[in-house]
């Protein structure tokens, strides 16, 4: 009976263990995009979690969301994220980008004046985002016409590319939280009547077009996808989620990918348990889940065989060591919430491990 201390192949790469590191968004990387010293250190004291994946990473100079996140559209930032591999390999750590477009999640302040794209003129009607002009209501997206839609594929090819000369061992595509991709795959967005809108499989056409590019560029074995068909992030809906998830786990299940991960807002409602095993019926490959997890919930989880692997997004922000810490069963740091986004070290690299608590 698996636990999450046994190892596990996931594609091409052997994991120690089963407790992988959430993509976080921290925002720590500037008005550059280029990842700095903080996000070396940061990300290479937890080089002994399974698998690590990186915060969203913008794929073009105008898929900016938050004022901060890391890109992976030049040689600058592929140099800047080679000092982050580097420091993760050197501790024996693996290291996974994740690639993204935040779609309507974007705002034309953060852009230089360029209008939010989505597949839908459709926009986030509660919250607002952050610039820097202050909090500022989300814009109505400009709907993607289907001739664009291959120069987004490519997007997300050129970070593919550029993610392997930085040094990473793959890339996740994130198709969660209603970002670009995820505008396309949910109908509470997707109002389109062309080849990407209306059916499940027309509407999970840009996702797997994204996922066949990088396929063609790392090989199915350093490739995998989040998807959230359940989460109500960045006001999304879905009509139909159960056929949604049948039907993208199959392609991904036939593509061979690395994993599949399912992102939920609480692992322990029972419909997100439930759209869980819907993934796992027809998802054949490595399946793993995050969504509010401890020690003993992922535990349980993993060892019934629901999931293959666990994703753990708030506990990793203030324990670099959890591995070490679920392994001796040890308390846990408390997290400086003040501190999430942006700013300096503290809150953010300075959270002290085992060895020194």
């Amino acid at each position: 009976m698996p636990t999450l201390f046994t190892p596990l192949q996931v594609g091409d790469i052997l994991l120690p263990n089963r407790i992988v590191m959430a993509p976080l968004t921290r925002a720590r990387a500037g008005s550059t995009h280029i990842p700095n010293g903080m996000m070396v250190d940061y990300y290479s004291q937890r080089a002994s979690s399974g698998l690590m994946m990186t915060e969203c990473t913008m794929v073009d100079a105008h898929a900016c969301a938050f004022m901060g996140e890391g890109g992976i559209y030049s040689p600058l930032h592929v140099a800047g994220w080679r000092r982050v591999t580097d420091a993760v390999h050197a501790r024996g750590g693996r290291i996974f980008m994740q690639i993204w477009h935040p779609g309507r999640a974007a705002h034309s302040l953060l852009n230089d004046g360029e209008q939010p794209v989505s597949s839908s003129a459709v926009a986030i009607r509660n919250g607002k985002t952050q610039t820097q002009d202050g909090l500022q209501p989300y814009e109505v997206p400009r709907a993607l016409r289907s001739h664009e839609i291959p120069r987004y594929v490519d997007m997300f090819r050129l970070a593919s590319q550029n993610a392997q000369l930085a040094g990473f061992d793959g890339v996740q595509i994130h198709g969660a939280h209603g970002y670009l991709i995820d505008n396309f795959l949910r109908d509470g967005v997707n109002a389109r009547t062309d080849a990407y809108g209306g059916s499940v499989q027309n509407r999970a056409r840009f996702l797997l077009e994204v996922t066949d590019a990088a396929i063609g560029v790392w090989g199915a074995g350093r490739v995998a996808v989040r998807i959230s068909p359940l989460v109500p992030f960045n006001d999304m809906t879905e009509s139909q989620p159960e056929a949604l998830v049948t039907y993208v786990a199959r392609e991904l299940s036939g593509r061979g990918i690395a994993f599949l991960e399912i992102r939920h807002e609480n692992h322990a409602l029972p419909h997100e348990q439930a759209i869980l095993a819907v993934a796992r019926r027809h998802f054949h490959g490595v399946l793993m889940t995050n969504g509010s997890y401890a020690r003993e919930s992922g535990n349980a989880t993993v060892a019934c065989g629901a999931a293959d692997a666990i994703v753990y997004g708030r506990p990793y922000i203030a324990n670099p060591d959890l591995v070490e810490r679920y392994v001796k069963q040890a308390p846990l740091n408390d997290i400086n919430s003040d501190r999430l986004y942006g700013g300096g070290p503290d809150g953010y690299s300075d959270y002290p491990t085992l060895a020194v608590s």
